[in-house]
C-alpha cells in the first residue's frame, strides 16, 4: 500500500509544528507562531518530540548549519525510534527533491519524522496483516496460522517468543485469535518498573 494513500493532504510545513524559542535558525517568528495556524500546530509533534528530534539533529549537523547531510537521514531517523527502509528514505527524499548526496534542514526532518511515524502506525501494521491472512473475512485467525506466519514472514520470531507472546496475550495454542483483543492487547505500553 502506498504512502500517499495512508496520508491525506500535503505535507505539513515548519509553520505546522510547535517551535519555539530555540528552534530553527534562521526562522522568522511569524513561521513560529503561524496566527491560525497554531491551532493546527499541536496535532502533528508535542513540544517535547520536537526537542528530541532537534537535538538528535544537531548531533548529525557536524557543521552546525542547520542542515544534515541525506546520508545521515536513515541513521537519525533510526536513532529516533523510527525503523525506515532503504526505500522509504529514498521516497521521503525525492519527495523534498533531494538527492542522495543532498542537505536537508530541520523542518525537511521534521516533516520526515512525521510522516514516517504515522505510516509505522503498529496497530494498522498489524491488522493489514491480520486481514491478509484471513482470506474468509472471519474477524479472526487460527492461533496455528498466526504462529506459522509469526515464525516464517517478515522479522521472523522463534518459537519461544510466539510462546512467550501467546501466553502474553491469553491465546491457547489451538484457539482462534481476534484481531481487535490482540492488537489491544500487544499495543498496550510495556510496564515501567
Amino acid at each position: 500500500m502506498a504512502a500517499e494513500h495512508l496520508l491525506p493532504g500535503p505535507p505539513p510545513s515548519l509553520a505546522d509544528f510547535r517551535l519555539e524559542a530555540g528552534g530553527e535558525r534562521g526562522s522568522g517568528s511569524s513561521e513560529r507562531t503561524g496566527g491560525s495556524r497554531g491551532l493546527r500546530m499541536a496535532k502533528f509533534l508535542s513540544q517535547d518530540q520536537i526537542n528530541e528530534y532537534k537535538e538528535c539533529f544537531s548531533l548529525y549537523d557536524k557543521q552546525q548549519r542547520g542542515k544534515i547531510k541525506a546520508t545521515d537521514l536513515m541513521v537519525a531517523m533510526r536513532c529516533l525510534g523510527a525503523s525506515p527502509t532503504p526505500g522509504e528514505v529514498q521516497r521521503h527524499l525525492q519527495t523534498h527533491g533531494i538527492d542522495g548526496n543532498g542537505e536537508l534542514d530541520f523542518s525537511t526532518f521534521l516533516t520526515i519524522m512525521h510522516m514516517q511515524i504515522k505510516q509505522e502506525d503498529p496497530k494498522k501494521e498489524i491488522l493489514l496483516a491480520m486481514l491478509m491472512a484471513d482470506k474468509e473475512k472471519k474477524g479472526y485467525i487460527m492461533a496455528s496460522d498466526l504462529r506459522s506466519k509469526l515464525t516464517s514472514l517478515g522479522e521472523k520470531l522463534t518459537h519461544k517468543e510466539v510462546d512467550d507472546l501467546f501466553r502474553e496475550a491469553g491465546i491457547e495454542p489451538n484457539g482462534k485469535v481476534k484481531y481487535d483483543e490482540f492488537i489491544h492487547k500487544i499495543t498496550l505500553p510495556g510496564q515501567d518498573y
